[in-house]
């Protein structure tokens, strides 16, 4: 594929994915939600009782939708290869991090396009912060940061997270007793799509980002350290789609106050998106890339999936997570502490290896 064709291909999934994201909200996503990788892994660790956040329990089509949509892409083009052992154990920690910066600002980068694109000023912030982070995190890239090669795997390794999802989704159609579901109305976890909508959605979005290697995250990286624009004009399109979507849905509402599921901290949304930035480029990508590469078959993605559900639990359960009513003490504490170990893997996998 030419380079004007790959980029034309990457703004049209763009702007279907900005349709998509904008129809869900319309259809029950909560507002500016229309896809949010972390708050739906935190909606799926909840609903499966690793945190007992009443309003934030559902099993979200969309996740398992998005890995198998990645899977079939994958299949089908003979790109599926399992692969791993590229420092999973970090990975792990790092995406547990991720989760914590995105649970500060209240969205993952994703979602931070979205609420841009619903008029949300606090995004704006949120969006200086996550520049901060990735420039943060190509400081280390052009020092060496490395986390060493990934090795082929056995077929199993490849397929451990993609037969979880088709699980999820066994027991979001069963709905057994020990599964935990928002009451209707409750809280961004009783807002939702109807569950086959949102799974279409999930496979349509997973393959596309798998065709065209959509990352946020990446497209900033690939702008500063190689003047490549291509991954985030796909970004710049989800934007324009989302936000036109929108104005013809009547769901623009601009502004800093009371905005749907955010807190106008400024603070704390820049630095809870540095986090995730920073964390996000040591990791080679975005929460939704993670997702893409595990339906691929890379078991460290995987791993760093694993990370963010635990981020999640971890981040309702001891009070760090924000709110409308902004972050708590706790959850400050939290980012700063992420901030310094995020650094100190850096330094590690950058100055330590020469040693």
């Amino acid at each position: 594929m030419d380079a004007k064709r790959e980029r034309l291909t990457i703004v049209a999934a763009g702007l279907v994915i900005g349709v998509i994201a904008a129809t869900l909200a319309r259809l029950g996503n909560p507002v500016n939600m229309g896809f949010c990788i972390a708050c739906f892994l935190r909606d799926i660790a909840g609903a499966l009782g690793l945190h007992q956040a009443a309003a934030v329990q559902y099993i979200r089509p969309e996740i398992p939708g998005l890995v198998l949509g990645s899977l079939a892409a994958a299949l089908v083009k003979k790109e599926f290869a399992p692969r791993g052992g590229s420092a999973p154990v970090t990975r792990f920690v790092l995406g547990f991090f991720v989760m914590i910066g995105c649970l500060m600002f209240l969205g993952c980068p994703f979602r931070m396009i979205l609420r841009l694109a619903g008029g949300d000023g606090n995004a704006l912030l949120g969006l200086v912060g996550f520049a901060a982070g990735i420039l943060a995190g190509v400081f280390f890239l052009n020092r060496g940061y490395s986390l060493k090669r990934t090795y082929k795997q056995p077929a199993t390794e490849g397929w451990v997270l993609p037969v979880m999802m088709v699980v999820f989704l066994a027991l979001l159609i069963a709905a057994p007793a020990f599964i935990h579901f928002t009451e209707a109305g409750g809280g961004p976890g009783g807002m939702h799509a109807a569950v086959w909508v949102s799974l279409a959605a999930g496979l349509i979005v997973g393959a596309l980002a798998q065709r065209t290697r959509l990352c946020m995250v990446g497209g900033i990286r690939d702008l500063i350290l190689f003047r490549e624009p291509k991954l985030l004009l796909g970004f710049a399109a989800i934007f324009a789609a989302a936000l036109l979507a929108n104005l013809a849905l009547g769901s623009f509402a601009p502004g800093f106050i009371e905005q749907p599921v955010a807190h106008t901290d400024g603070l704390w949304n820049a630095l809870g998106m540095f986090l995730a930035g920073y964390g996000c480029v040591l990791l080679g990508g975005c929460p939704l890339r993670q997702l893409v590469l595990s339906g691929e078959g890379n078991a460290d993605s995987a791993a760093a999936v694993l990370g963010l559900m635990v981020g999640a639990a971890f981040a309702h359960n001891f009070g760090l997570a924000a709110s409308g009513a902004g972050p708590t003490g706790a959850g400050k504490i939290a980012v700063m502490i992420g901030i310094a170990a995020v650094s100190a893997l850096a330094c590690v996998n950058t100055f330590g290896k020469k040693q």
